[in-house]
């Protein structure tokens, strides 16, 4: 094993989604706040992906690969993308030899595959986090061989082969924790209305944004409410133009922007919100005590959005309305029954609160240096 008596070296990997990138981020500003040295921790992801950009931002070292999804056919693609990941893993085996790594941390997904490989090879331990309530193939995979399981939801461990699990959540960034509902509101400039927010992700949710048209007619410059309007990248202007079309001017009351760069000041401030189902979202809901409208994407792997939805459904935290029968009318009829339901909204608001686990960034890493004698 490297590094026994040495500083010790961390290892973070995950990406593609903000799903596996955001826990990676929340475990590395966790480990800072814990006085682990910047330059002894590093990042290892796809610098075409989301994890580059954000590794960039926040200053982190960042070190480059190319590992891509696999293929879920049996073709050329599939080989391409076999050697492709050889190339990845001994790539990261130059990193493994000139860094010497005490431990990996892993959240998921496709660019963790030559971490874990090499993990394996120089008999570093490692530790997985899971995201999902049905976990995903490189986390089942490599989960028998890990000296630690972190999972967000309980009904995930019958997907893993390990003894070594733990139920901590989902590692949630710390302005959840540090910011007041008034604090958010006046952050962004609201004023104290009931606040609808609804967000597809990043890169939006045409079936969100397509049924949300009519919520905007009948609350357009409504005294006491404020529609907060994320479109995603990709749909902004379309929607844009069709806002325009129907009122020529944007209403007084919405905010409509192609992504909230600060993302949590929007879930704070909000009194609902309509959203996908990825998993890093829904632990950000129950982190806001957040009553929520649940439209999961229908081809996500596994169809785990819908499976992540149903948990929160079954606790009582959320509504779900199925992606082939989200419509104007229906999405419409579900976001004015709980306004004027004030008992149900404080009832789905209150069992979001008892599921939120804020402090699994630090169990998490209270976890990671237990295996290296920290």
């Amino acid at each position: 094993m490297f590094n026994k008596d040495k500083e010790k070296i961390y290892f973070i990997t995950g990406g593609g989604t903000g799903g596996h990138i955001y826990p990676a981020v929340s475990v590395i500003d966790e480990l800072i706040l814990n006085e682990v040295k910047n330059e002894n921790i590093f990042y290892l992801g796809n610098p075409k992906n989301l994890e580059y950009e954000i590794a960039n931002k926040n200053g982190y070292n960042f070190l480059p690969h190319y590992a891509k999804g696999m293929p879920r056919k049996l073709n050329v693609d599939f080989l391409f993308w076999i050697f492709g990941l050889l190339v990845s893993t001994f790539k990261v085996m130059g990193y493994f030899l000139k860094y010497k790594p005490s431990i990996v941390f892993a959240t998921g997904g496709y660019v963790c595959a030559p971490s874990l490989i090499c993990a394996i090879l120089f008999r570093v331990p490692y530790v997985l986090h899971d995201c999902d309530i049905q976990p995903g193939i490189v986390t089942r995979a490599f989960a028998p061989y890990a000296k630690k399981v972190s999972l967000a939801f309980d009904g995930a461990k019958k997907y893993i082969k390990s003894k070594n699990t733990e139920v901590n959540g989902n590692p949630i960034r710390s302005e959840f924790k540090n910011i007041s509902k008034l604090q958010a509101r006046k952050e962004i400039s609201l004023k104290d209305e009931f606040v609808i927010l609804i967000m597809g992700g990043s890169l939006g949710a045409r079936t969100i944004n397509n049924s949300s048209f009519k919520i905007l007619k009948e609350f357009a410059n409504k005294q006491g409410i404020t529609i907060l309007w994320q479109t995603g990248k990709k749909n902004f202007d379309e929607v844009t133009k069709q806002v325009l079309e129907e009122f020529q001017e944007l209403p007084d009351n919405l905010i409509l922007q192609p992504y909230f760069d600060k993302m949590y000041l929007a879930l704070l401030s909000a009194d609902i919100v309509i959203s996908r189902a990825g998993s890093l979202s829904l632990s950000e809901i129950c982190a806001c005590s957040l009553p929520s409208i649940l439209i999961p994407y229908p081809y996500a792997a596994a169809d785990h959005q819908k499976k992540n939805a149903l948990n929160l459904v079954e606790n009582g935290v959320s509504l779900m309305l199925e992606d082939k029968d989200c419509n104007n009318e229906t999405l419409f009829n579900l976001v004015s029954d709980l306004i004027t339901n004030k008992g149900k909204l404080s009832d789905l608001s209150y069992n979001a609160s008892k599921l939120a686990k804020m402090d699994s960034a630090k169990k998490i890493v209270e976890q990671i240096n237990a295996l290296i004698g920290v």
